[in-house]
C-alpha cells in the first residue's frame, strides 16, 4: 500500500490475537504499522509483533524491491512494535538505527546490546537527511512511554505518530474509527494528558497532511476532526452530552434502580443514557464512556464494608487515568450498614473538579417508595442543562443573576451572517428594580462592533468544568475572520435568535441593549434582562481559576527566550521581533514576557 508516492505501508494484520496487552478485548484484531521511505538513502520506521516476523520481512523485502535499508527509525519501544529490532539488524548488517537514548537503553534490557556501533542518537529538533526529504524528530515522552519518538517529513507533509492517534482493530476491519480509538485512547494513553497536550502543541507548528500511526488506518483526509477529538480526549473534556450510569447488582434491587433511573433521565430529554453492567460487560468500554460523557452515575452495593469488586476496579481505573471535571451521582445499597456512597466518594478525593450531585440515592435492600423520589430528583438534578436548552425551558429563572461575579464569560453576538462569540471578564448587575446588567468591550473587538450596530446580547456563565479549548475558541481568535462557531452540528438559540453554549456554562442571560458608555479604549453597554436560564449548578469560573487551573503551564523550563501570558506560547530567542504574533492565540508582542 502507497501511502505517498516514496512512503510504502509494510505492516500488518493480527487476527490470532483476543487480548491486546493482555487485557483489552479485540474483536476485531489488531493492525502493527510499519512503513518504508524511500529516497537517496531508505528508511524504515519500526517493525511489528514478534509473531509476524517472516510476514513482516516478506513486505519489507518487497518494498525494497532489491534495494537495502540505510536506517531503521525506532519510536516505541513496546514489544509490539520493537520486537523485530534485533532480527533486522542481523538480516541488514549495514543499516543503522535511529532512536532517543532511552530507546536505546531499552535495547539493551530487550537485547542484550545497544547497537553502539551501529548508532544514531536523535531528540527534540533533530534531522535526519534522507537525500530528497528531512525527518524532523519530535519527543513524545509518555505517550505513552519515556522514550517514544514522533516523526514529521516535511516533504510528503507526513507525520508518523507512534502510538498517538492509533486504534484496535485490524486494517481490515470494518468498524467506526472514533469508537475504538476512543477505547484505546482512555485504555492506554488516557493516563498522560498532559503530554499529549505537549505534543499537540509542537504539532500545531506543522503542516500536516497525512497521519501515520503504528495502529489503525492511515490518516488522510479530514485531520481536523481527529486532532479536535484528541485534543478534547487529552484535555479530559467532555465530547458527548449524555448520562453514564455503571453499577454492579448482586440480587437484582440495584439493578431496579438503575433501570428507574434510565427511564426518568430519558423522560427529561437526556440525549444520551449508556447503562453498563460492569461485572458482565467490557470493562474497557464502560471507562471508555465515562470519559466521553459529561456525567456518571455510580450504583452499587456494600460489600465486606467497601464496595463490590468491580465497581472499585472501575473506579480505580478512572482514577489512575485522571478522571476529571465530571458530575457524579451515587446509587448505594445495604442491608444493614450502607457504606458504598461514602467509599466511593472517598476514591475520587485526589480527582481534580468532581461534583457529586446533592441527591445520593440510600437503599435499604430493596426499592422504597422514598428511593423513587430520591431518583427522581437525582434525574432533575443530572438534566437540569438539557432540560434548560429546550424551547419549553423556564425562560425568567432570574436564580441566573447570583451566577454574576468577577468570572469569565462568552458573549454571543451576530452581525447577520454568522454568529460570534468572545471571552470577557467584565460583567456586572448594576441594578434590580428594574435587572441591569453591564458588560464592557474592548472597541477592538469585532463583537463590540456588532453589538453596537444590533443592541443584543447573550451572555455565557462560564462553569469551572470549561476546558482550555472554549478560551482558545472565542479568545484566540478574531470573529471577523474566522467561524468560532464552524464545525458546530446544532447551534442551540435563544428567542433572541443568537447562540447559547450547549456545555461548559451554569447560566446566561440574553440581553438588550438600553444605553452606551463610551470609555475611550472600551465601550459600556447598559442592558435590560429579556431572557436568563439556570443550566447546572456547577461553579461559576472565576479569572484566578482559570489562570491556576485551567490555561496550560508554559514550558520554559531550561529555555531562554520570551513566553506568551497569554496562552503559554514559548518563543525562542535572544529578543523578541517587534511585530510577533503568537501562533497560538494571535496576541502581539505586547503580551509576551521575558522568561526568568
Amino acid at each position: 500500500m502507497n501511502v505517498t508516492k516514496d512512503i510504502l505501508y509494510i505492516g500488518v494484520n493480527d487476527h490470532d490475537v483476543d487480548l491486546f496487552e493482555g487485557q483489552y478485548d479485540v474483536p476485531n484484531g489488531m493492525a502493527y504499522n510499519s512503513y518504508l521511505i524511500r529516497d537517496n538513502k531508505i528508511a524504515v520506521m519500526d517493525t511489528v509483533d514478534i509473531r509476524f516476523k517472516h510476514e513482516w520481512l516478506d513486505n519489507l523485502q518487497a518494498a525494497l524491491n532489491g534495494k537495502t535499508p540505510d536506517f531503521l527509525i525506532v519510536q516505541h519501544m513496546e514489544p509490539d512494535h520493537s520486537a523485530n529490532i534485533d532480527t533486522f539488524m542481523k538480516a541488514y548488517p549495514n543499516a543503522v538505527i535511529v532512536a532517543s537514548a532511552k530507546a536505546f537503553k531499552m535495547m539493551e534490557q530487550f537485547f542484550g546490546t545497544d547497537f553502539a556501533d551501529r548508532r544514531v542518537v536523535v531528540g527534540e529538533g533533530d534531522t535526519l537527511s534522507l537525500g530528497r526529504r528531512t525527518l524532523h524528530f519530535i519527543t513524545a515522552p509518555m505517550v505513552h512511554w519515556p522514550e517514544v519518538l514522533m516523526t514529521y517529513d516535511e516533504t510528503d507533509k507526513v507525520l508518523f505518530s507512534a502510538d498517538g492517534f492509533g486504534k484496535f482493530g485490524a486494517l481490515d476491519a470494518d468498524e467506526d474509527w472514533a469508537c475504538e480509538a476512543r477505547r484505546y485512547y482512555f485504555g492506554i494513553v488516557g493516563k498522560y494528558g498532559a503530554q499529549v497536550q505537549a505534543v499537540l502543541k509542537k504539532a500545531a507548528a506543522l503542516d500536516i497532511g497525512i497521519i501515520c500511526p503504528l495502529h489503525g488506518p492511515v490518516l488522510s483526509e479530514n485531520l481536523g476532526y481527529y486532532l479536535d477529538l484528541y485534543n478534547t480526549w487529552s484535555s479530559y473534556g467532555v465530547e458527548s452530552d449524555g448520562v453514564v450510569i455503571a453499577y454492579t447488582s448482586v440480587y437484582g434491587n440495584t439493578k431496579k434502580a438503575v433501570d428507574l433511573l434510565a427511564d426518568e433521565l430519558k423522560k427529561r430529554g437526556c440525549p444520551k443514557v449508556s447503562v453498563h453492567d460492569l461485572a458482565r460487560m467490557d470493562m474497557a468500554e464502560a471507562v471508555e464512556d465515562a470519559f466521553r460523557y459529561g456525567k456518571l452515575v455510580l450504583a452499587t452495593t456494600t460489600y465486606n464494608a467497601e464496595i463490590f469488586p468491580p465497581m472499585k476496579a472501575f473506579i480505580d481505573h478512572l482514577t489512575e487515568r485522571g478522571y476529571r471535571d465530571r458530575t457524579v451521582g451515587l446509587i448505594e445499597n445495604g442491608s444493614w450498614a450502607p457504606q458504598a456512597a461514602k467509599v466511593m466518594r472517598g476514591m475520587f478525593e485526589n480527582s481534580k473538579n468532581i461534583t457529586f450531585s446533592p441527591t445520593s440515592v440510600r437503599i435499604l435492600s430493596a426499592m422504597s417508595g422514598e428511593n423513587k423520589e430520591q431518583i427522581a430528583r437525582l434525574a432533575d438534578e443530572l438534566c437540569t442543562e438539557y432540560a434548560a436548552r429546550q424551547d419549553k425551558a423556564d425562560k425568567n429563572d432570574v436564580k441566573a443573576l447570583f451566577n454574576i461575579g468577577y468570572g469569565l464569560y462568552v458573549v454571543t453576538s451576530s452581525d447577520g451572517v454568522r454568529d460570534n462569540g468572545l471571552i470577557v471578564n467584565t460583567v456586572s448587575q448594576v441594578t434590580n428594580a428594574p435587572n441591569r446588567i453591564a458588560v464592557t468591550i474592548n472597541k477592538q473587538n469585532y463583537s463590540h462592533h456588532i453589538i453596537k450596530q444590533t443592541g443584543k446580547m447573550n451572555v455565557n456563565c462560564l462553569s469551572v468544568e470549561a476546558p482550555f479549548k472554549v478560551f482558545e475558541q472565542f479568545g484566540f481568535q478574531s470573529g471577523r475572520t474566522v467561524d468560532k462557531f464552524a464545525g458546530e452540528e446544532e447551534l442551540l438559540r435563544s428567542d433572541n435568535g443568537l447562540v447559547f453554549l450547549p456545555r461548559y456554562i451554569n447560566s446566561f442571560m440574553s440581553l438588550k441593549v438600553e444605553q452606551y458608555i463610551d470609555l475611550d479604549t472600551h465601550g459600556m453597554f447598559i442592558c435590560s434582562l429579556e431572557e436568563c436560564r439556570v443550566m447546572s449548578n456547577a461553579e461559576t469560573m472565576t479569572y484566578t481559576y482559570y489562570q491556576q487551573n485551567v490555561k496550560p503551564k508554559p514550558e520554559t523550563e531550561g529555555k531562554k527566550g520570551f513566553v506568551c501570558k497569554v496562552c503559554g506560547y514559548v518563543y525562542e530567542g535572544d529578543t523578541l521581533p517587534e511585530d510577533i504574533v503568537c501562533p497560538l492565540c494571535k496576541h502581539g508582542a505586547a503580551d509576551f514576557e521575558e522568561i526568568k
